[in-house]
């Protein structure tokens, strides 16, 4: 892209007296100007679609812009600088190029490896710091059991018995029972108690094992901004 310059002094001939030869305005003067004025306007790009080539340049615009400026590489660059400050985490289903080569910017690493995200909640002790890490894949619950003890106690009892003629009752003490001929004799035993204890075992609960314990999930590639 050339710009015009203008090679002939026309006001300066104007000033020369008579008769100076020098004063004459020469047809060779009149096509070299021509010539240069066309050559630079051909050089020059469009006001309507202009196409450019080599490397134009324009001023950069101050960001955060909202006009019909253009945006040059370097306005473009900071804007999504701005995007993905240091701390920000870039996702990609597809592509595993380090964002630094795709976005060309920045310096960023792997993140988050066999992990998924989840939001900060301050009121919780397991998510009240950022990169805070914890849970474990491979159990759902752990297999246990459990066990119950049921105690029936009797507080002591007795029986009644009746005999016929004289009779010997071991039982804790003997006992003899006298009786009169022909007369039935009715008579009680010594009190005891039963001791019965009686044992429930729960059958075992709960899941163990590798992966049991994996939450939906999609693999992406994550890559963290640390500069």
């Amino acid at each position: 892209m050339s710009n015009y310059t203008k090679a002939t002094n026309f006001a300066t001939k104007d000033t020369l007296p008579t008769g100076d030869s020098n004063k004459i305005v020469k047809g060779t003067e009149i096509d070299n100007e021509f010539n240069a004025i066309s050559g630079a306007i051909s050089s020059k790009a469009d006001i309507a679609s202009p196409t450019f080539t080599g490397t134009p340049a324009a001023p950069t615009a101050t960001a955060g812009s909202n006009t019909t400026q253009l945006a040059t590489t370097a306005f473009v660059t900071a804007a999504l600088s701005a995007v993905y400050p240091v701390g920000s985490i870039y996702v990609n289903a597809a592509v595993s190029t380090n964002p630094a080569t795709l976005l060309g910017f920045g310096t960023w690493t792997a993140f988050g490896a066999g992990r998924v995200m989840v939001g900060l909640d301050a009121s919780d002790a397991l998510f009240d710091t950022l990169e805070e890490t914890g849970g474990f894949k491979d159990a759902i619950t752990v297999s246990h059991t459990h066990t119950a003890t049921t105690t029936a106690t009797d507080s002591g009892h007795t029986h009644d018995m009746t005999a016929t003629g004289s009779a010997t009752l071991t039982g804790g003490s003997n006992q003899t029972i006298p009786r009169n001929i022909g007369t039935d004799t009715t008579f009680t035993t010594n009190s005891a108690t039963a001791n019965i204890t009686a044992t429930t075992t729960v059958a075992s609960t709960g899941s163990s094992g590798t992966n049991a314990n994996v939450q939906p999930f999609i693999v992406v590639r994550m890559w963290k901004r640390t500069a």
